[in-house]
């Protein structure tokens, strides 16, 4: 009887929402296989990547580790600092971009 109580209090997800979610990976997946069968090159290939990943990994966080349903301080306090370094990464490729092109276009101007 207690056993029942306890599983009352219990909120059941239906099937359809995990499979809705297989499916959805199976797309992106399919997707990131496209994008290195038509042999994308360069930074819209990363970028592709990336994106699908990301999705991906959005995906079984949000739904098959139930931060969907988690409270907002637990979700901020899991999703919040992997966002802060993806911020951080990016400050560093664009402080990394502008010291190659000053090197290159001040070391060069003093050889010649």
């Amino acid at each position: 009887m207690a056993e029942a109580a306890a599983h009352a209090g219990q909120q059941q997800h239906p099937l359809r929402l995990y499979v809705v979610v297989w499916v959805w990976l199976f797309i992106l997946s399919t997707f990131s296989y496209l994008v290195d069968f038509f042999q994308l090159q360069g930074y819209l290939r990363w970028s592709l990547i990336l994106l699908f990943m990301m999705l991906k990994a959005g995906l079984i966080t949000a739904v098959f580790m139930h931060m969907a349903w988690e409270r907002l301080a637990l979700a901020y306090a899991i999703l919040l600092p992997p966002l802060l370094v993806l911020v951080f990464v990016g400050i560093m490729v664009l402080e990394a971009d502008y010291t190659l092109f000053t090197r290159e276009e001040f070391l060069e101007a003093g050889r010649g």
